[in-house]
C-alpha cells in the first residue's frame, strides 16, 4: 500500500511510537523497534515531509502482566532499586535516551509522559463512560469490549473461543475476557501507593492502554497517520488503544500500523533460541554490548541487515560478524576520503540513487538498500568523489555517522573507546557535563584522550 498523508497538501504527517516503561534498562530488543522507527522517521523527512512525532515515556500504569492485576512495575522497580517512582523513571528516561543517541536515533518532536497528562487520561475515560462502553468493578473502571463490534478485527482475534484465563487470567467481575481496565483503584491493602491521582470515581492511577490513547490525541489530534510499535503490542495494547478511541470518535484512528518484529536470542553452542525479554532474563543492554567492545553502531549496522517485519537472531558470532562488516565499511570510507583529497563533491550517480532509494520505499528494505551500498563501494568505474557523494546521501537514513569517519578515527582506536567517546560527545551535546566527564575519565583509564573541536571530536593516545 502506498503512503498518502492524511493532510491534503500532502506535506505534513502525525507519527506517533510507543515509547519505554522505564523501571529498567531497555534491552537490545526493545532497541531493535526504536532503530526500525528511526529509519522510517528519516525517510520520510528525506522524502521532504514535514513529521510531528511523538514518544510516550511510560512511568505509571504499566502492570506486570495484561491481565489488569499484579504490581505495576514502576511501584515494583523502585522497591527493588530502594528508591522512589520518581527517582527510578528519572533514571531510567536518561539511560533511554543515552541509549537512543549512541544508536543515532533522532529524538521525537515531542517526548510525554504518562504522570503529567493524567486529567487527559481521566478526559477520555469520562467520555466512553457517557457513551456507555464502561463499568465498574471493585478494582476499577473497564472498557466493555462486547459493546465495540470491531474489536476482534485489528489482531484478528477468535474472540468467541477466547476462554477465560486463555489470554489472560480473569479479573474477578470481568463480563468478557478481552475487557480491560480504564483506571485502576489503589489497593486499600498493602499500603499506600507513590503514584495515585483523585479521579471521579475515586483515587487510582491510570490503566497502560488509556495513556497512550490520550497522549497521542492530545499532540497529534483524533485522528493521524503512523502509529508504530513491537509485535507484541498488536494483540492487547494496540487493539485496546483502537477500541478505546474509535468508540469515542466513532472514525477510523490511525492511517498506517507499522510494528517490528522480535529479536531472539541464540546462546553459543545451543541450537534453541527465544524471545529477548525482560521476563524471559536473557536480556542484553547496549551498556553490556559496549563493555563487549562491540560499538554501538555496529548493532545499527547489525539491525540493517534484516528486514523490520523478521524476526532477527542475535548471537554473539553474529554481533562480531557485523562489527567486522561496519569496522571494513568505515575503513573504505576512509580510505575514499583520503584518496579524493580535496576533489570536489559529485553529483549523484543516479543509477545507484535510484535503486537505493527503489529499496528503501519498498517497505524500508533495509537489507537491500545495505546490499546495494557495497555494491557500489566494489564498483572500479565510479570515482571516490561520487561514492562519498552518495555515501553521505544514503547514510540521511541509514544513520550511521558515515559521514564522521576518517581514517584516523579507524586506526588503532578500539571500537568500545569510540563508543564512550560518542556517548560522551551526546552526553555534552546535552549539557550534562557531569555524565560527559566521567565518561571522559572512563577513556583516559583505557589509555586514550578525547580532543574536542567545532567539528566534533578526534581520540588519541595518552
Amino acid at each position: 500500500m502506498e503512503f498518502v498523508p492524511l493532510d491534503p497538501n500532502h506535506k505534513k504527517v502525525g507519527m506517533y511510537t510507543c515509547g519505554p516503561t522505564v523501571y529498567n534498562f531497555a534491552h537490545i530488543g526493545n532497541l531493535r523497534t526504536y532503530v526500525f522507527e528511526d529509519i522510517l522517521k528519516r525517510t520520510l523527512m528525506y522524502y521532504g515531509y514535514e513529521l510531528t512525532h511523538v514518544m510516550n515515556i511510560t512511568d505509571v500504569g504499566h502492570l506486570t502482566d495484561d491481565a489488569d492485576s499484579g504490581e505495576d512495575k514502576m511501584e515494583k522497580g523502585a522497591k527493588r532499586e530502594g528508591q522512589t517512582v520518581w527517582q527510578l523513571a528519572e533514571k531510567y528516561t536518561i539511560a533511554f535516551q543515552n541509549d537512543m543517541a549512541a544508536l543515532n536515533i533522532l529524538p521525537p518532536t515531542i517526548w510525554c509522559k504518562a504522570t503529567d497528562h493524567i486529567s487527559q487520561q481521566i478526559a477520555l475515560v469520562q467520555e466512553l463512560e457517557k457513551k456507555g462502553f464502561t463499568y465498574r468493578l471493585e478494582d476499577g473502571i473497564y472498557f466493555d469490549t462486547s459493546k465495540f463490534p470491531k474489536y476482534a478485527e485489528f489482531a484478528q482475534l477468535d474472540v468467541e473461543n477466547i476462554k477465560a484465563g486463555a489470554r489472560v487470567e480473569m479479573v474477578e467481575g470481568k463480563r468478557n475476557p478481552t475487557d480491560f481496565a480504564l483506571w485502576k483503584f489503589s489497593p486499600k491493602t498493602g499500603g499506600k501507593r507513590q503514584m495515585e491521582w483523585d479521579s471521579p470515581w475515586g483515587i487510582g492511577f491510570p490503566g497502560w492502554h488509556i495513556e497512550c490513547s490520550a497522549m497521542s490525541m492530545q499532540y497529534l489530534g483524533r485522528q493521524f497517520d503512523i502509529h508504530c510499535g513491537g509485535i507484541d503490542h498488536v494483540p492487547v495494547h494496540h487493539t485496546n488503544e483502537i477500541a478505546q478511541v474509535e468508540a469515542v470518535t466513532s472514525q477510523r484512528w490511525v492511517n498506517f500500523w507499522l510494528h517490528g518484529e522480535f529479536l531472539v536470542v541464540q546462546k553459543k553452542g545451543e541450537s534453541d533460541i527465544n524471545r529477548m525479554g525482560k521476563s524471559e532474563g536473557n536480556f542484553l543492554t547496549l551498556q553490556v554490548l559496549m563493555q563487549h567492545k562491540f560499538h554501538p553502531l555496529a548493532y545499527r549496522y547489525f539491525l540493517l541487515n534484516a528486514h523490520y517485519r523478521k524476526q532477527l537472531v542475535y548471537s554473539e558470532d553474529a554481533m562480531q560478524s557485523a562489527q567486522n562488516g561496519y569496522r571494513n565499511l568505515q575503513q573504505k570510507i576512509a580510505e575514499l576520503k583520503k584518496t579524493a583529497g580535496d576533489q570536489p563533491k559529485a553529483e549523484l550517480v543516479s543509477s545507484y540513487h535510484e535503486q537505493f532509494l527503489k529499496e528503501i520505499y519498498d517497505d524500508l528494505n533495509m537489507p537491500k538498500a545495505v546490499a546495494i551500498l557495497w555494491t557500489m563501494l566494489d564498483d572500479k568505474t565510479l570515482s571516490p568523489a561520487q561514492k562519498l557523494a552518495l555515501i553521505a546521501e544514503w547514510d540521511r537514513i541509514l544513520g550511521l555517522e558515515l559521514g564522521k569517519i576518517s581514517l584516523e578515527s579507524t586506526e588503532e582506536i578500539p571500537a568500545h573507546v569510540q563508543a564512550l567517546a560518542a556517548e560522551r560527545q551526546n552526553a555534552r551535546k546535552a549539557k550534562n557535563w557531569a555524565q560527559a566527564d566521567v565518561l571522559r575519565k572512563q577513556i583516559n583509564e583505557q589509555g586514550y584522550d578525547v580532543l574536542d573541536s567545532k567539528e566534533g571530536f578526534k581520540i588519541k593516545r595518552l
